[in-house]
């Protein structure tokens, strides 16, 4: 029995008048009970596909051919109210940003009331329900969290809360556009024992939309890459993964850091996905541009993707040469002598309930110290409301210290004076978790990236040449420069997020979770451009993460918080080998296993 089935799906966008398919000629299935993943780099189709079964489409795209069937009804077809009854009820979207999808002006609480009584639920029984749901995700202190806000909760949290609401209405089928990427591995490790049960009890089916590749090896029973909207390999996804036959999949595997075994350089995929100008004149194969094994024929020829269990849409696939990728060099060691950059001592932080309330005060970090030398890579690491953020954004002087002190390049920043801000804005620079919050929905790309020098008064000119360095460097196409926003996907706007804390090159960089929302090529070339950085200006980072093969490929140090308190600091190397708290050997446990 198949719930959703497509054949022949495309998606088409305008371009001057005329119709462009970004999504062309997609064929797939899915029955009860089962996950197929989606995977492939940011801009590849995986968010359109699941908006177009979601009938969630942006403005201006529309589906132009093929057919689209939820459960033998005719999903393209069906009146507008009909479909509004399914998304909700029968068909769960959890998207892809937390914080944005979220309403910040309504607590929990009525979000979840509105949802429920959507989806039928009665009066008297959503509070019940929506308790359920929370304690399912592993919120702690579900009864609280109803009175609170987005903004009182940490990315993570939110998008518990997200994904508690898609399965409250114990939906046929859950399309999850990257449902983990601001998870911490323990609870990632609960959210999937939560879909197997239930797929197990109630047959659910789920799209799982992700970058994260040991993840869809653990989770998915189908994988269908997607390259420049059209799947290029599918089949089952222990197969797919342990023998991929087309150089695109390989180049996403070599892109990923082993957690285990000997270190190796990660392999960054040149240039960019094509966009929409460059898929209204492509000929011949559409990875062809880009692929380290790319023939003459490749250019001419647009090979299809054969009907057998698993295939790969390439000329070569049946004899392909390996791609080839060098150990990498550990990372140089801060001289023994160096003077710390910055030196933080018995940091403390209580954020109390108000005046009027009795609750107490909530102890988000207590008596954190630390130092980090220049061109030093320090990480911190910890589960969802462990402190990790507030650290961060503590050490930018976005919230005020109960107690303790913060030493940055020699000067104390503890205190909240003029001095001290205009001292941290010329030495340092954060990179906030949820782009699409960060950043300003009015403005061009350009203009954003840009923010700091039209702040210090530099010329035009001189913004729009740094404007076009670093959309090259966080590898965007030059058109991106003219798009707002909303206009880019979910990973090209956390590198345009990037690309603005970088304008003015800072000494030290604090970057919270600066990596959960790329996929793996653009993840690969982040990092090889943040180690060149530390190689070239001796750039020193907090890198906030719970992405521990980041962590270890990227990163010499480790901190590791739990509820406000850093339980294990030391080498990243010895403390992934042979960790010392409880707490650190379950996150390595939790972690998803090497491809």
């Amino acid at each position: 029995m198949t719930l959703l089935q497509a054949r022949g799906l495309t998606v088409s966008g305008r371009l001057n008048g005329a119709a462009v398919p970004v999504l062309r000629d997609l064929d797939l299935e899915l029955a009860p009970g089962r996950v197929l993943g989606l995977v492939g780099e940011s801009g590849a189709g995986k968010s359109m596909l699941g908006r177009a079964i979601a009938q969630l489409l942006p403005r201006h795209f529309a589906v132009t051919a093929g057919s689209l069937a939820f459960g033998g009804a005719d999903l393209v077809a069906m009146a507008p109210a009909a479909r509004r009854a399914l998304l909700g009820r029968d068909i769960a979207f959890i998207p892809q940003e937390p914080l944005s999808a979220l309403n910040p002006v309504l607590t929990i609480g009525a979000q979840f009331a509105e949802h429920l009584a959507h989806i039928g639920t009665p009066r008297a029984a959503r509070r019940a329900q929506a308790l359920a749901a929370l304690e399912a995700v592993h919120l702690p202190n579900p009864a609280a969290l109803l009175s609170r806000y987005p903004h009182q909760l940490s990315g993570g949290m939110c998008q518990r809360v997200l994904i508690a609401m898609a399965f409250a209405s114990r939906p046929r089928l859950v399309i999850a556009d990257e449902p983990t990427t601001a998870l911490d591995v323990t609870i990632q490790a609960r959210i999937m024992a939560l879909m197997a049960e239930l797929r197990a009890r109630h047959g659910t089916a789920v799209l799982f939309i992700t970058h994260d590749l040991r993840l869809a090896a653990g989770v998915c029973d189908d994988i269908a890459v997607l390259y420049a909207g059209a799947v290029v390999e599918r089949g089952p996804a222990r197969a797919v993964l342990a023998d991929p036959r087309h150089p695109y999949t390989r180049c996403l595997q070599l892109a990923n850091p082993p957690l285990s075994g000997p270190p190796r350089a990660l392999y960054a995929l040149p240039d960019q996905m094509p966009g929409l100008r460059a898929l209204a004149t492509m000929q011949g194969c559409r990875f062809a541009p880009r692929c380290p094994l790319a023939e003459d024929a490749c250019r001419h020829t647009d090979p299809a993707l054969p009907p057998r269990p698993h295939e790969a849409a390439c000329l070569r696939s049946a004899a392909t040469p390996p791609i080839r990728v060098t150990a990498a060099p550990p990372p140089p060691p801060p001289p023994a002598t160096a003077v710390p950059l910055l030196e933080v001592t018995d940091l403390t932080k209580r954020f109390t309930a108000g005046i009027f309330s009795r609750a107490p005060a909530t102890l988000a970090v207590a008596s954190a110290s630390f130092t980090l030398a220049p061109g030093e890579f320090l990480a911190v690491v910890g589960e969802s409301g462990s402190g990790k953020t507030t650290l961060g954004r503590l050490l930018m002087g976005l919230e005020r210290p109960t107690a303790g002190r913060i030493l940055l390049a020699g000067q104390d920043v503890t205190p909240p004076t003029e001095a001290a801000r205009r001292h941290r804005i010329s030495t340092a620079q954060m990179v906030f978790q949820d782009p699409q919050s960060a950043l300003n929905p009015r403005r061009r790309v350009a203009s954003i990236v840009t923010q700091a020098l039209e702040a210090a008064g530099a010329p035009a000119a001189e913004r729009h040449r740094r404007a076009r360095e670093l959309l090259a460097e966080m590898g965007l196409p030059p058109e991106a420069a003219t798009r707002t926003p909303a206009q880019l996907s979910g990973g090209q706007r956390q590198r345009v997020n990037i690309a603005r804390a970088l304008c003015r090159v800072p000494r030290l960089l604090v970057a919270d979770e600066i990596v959960s929302g790329l996929d793996v090529s653009v993840q690969a070339q982040l990092l090889t451009l943040l180690q060149r950085l530390r190689a070239e200006l001796d750039i020193a980072v907090v890198f906030i993460s719970h992405d521990l093969s980041v962590v270890r490929h990227l990163c010499e140090r480790v901190l590791v918080m739990h509820r406000g308190v850093i339980v294990e600091q030391g080498p990243t190397a010895r403390v992934f080998a042979v960790p010392e708290h409880p707490y650190t050997a379950a996150l390595l446990a939790a972690a998803p296993p090497d491809l």
